[in-house]
């Protein structure tokens, strides 16, 4: 049987009151998404992305918040000339959940699709 893609996958809301995941549930979860980091004790992903300028980092954030929203999770995202950085945590559990590797993953996808 093989396994869904966490891109073909959909958040789903986190009411808390559940553990985040372990260190090593969250590197099985990264290989997956092998281009992002495991940060602050395996609480927190982080990638950097790249552009050509400002305006196609800007466009990249324009579309990563409309994804965010119909998603219904919201990634901490900073950005400049030729970059975005998008931080990616499940505030109410204060740790990662499956919902942070699914936005990474499409964030991916956004990405990669982008003709950028």
């Amino acid at each position: 049987m093989m396994s869904v893609s966490l891109a073909e996958k959909s958040c789903t809301p986190c009411r808390g009151g559940i553990p985040p995941l372990t260190e090593e549930e969250a590197a099985t979860y990264q290989a997956q998404a092998p281009d992002w980091t495991l940060l602050d004790e395996a609480r927190r992903i982080e990638r950097t992305y790249r552009f050509r300028n400002f305006s196609q980092a800007f466009g990249f954030v324009e579309r990563a918040a409309a994804l965010a929203e119909s998603e219904g999770h919201h990634p901490d995202i900073g950005f400049g000339w030729g970059y975005a950085r998008v931080s990616l945590q499940t505030k109410k559990i204060k740790g990662l959940y499956e919902n942070d590797f699914i936005m990474a993953a499409k964030l991916d996808r956004i990405a990669a699709d982008s003709a950028f």
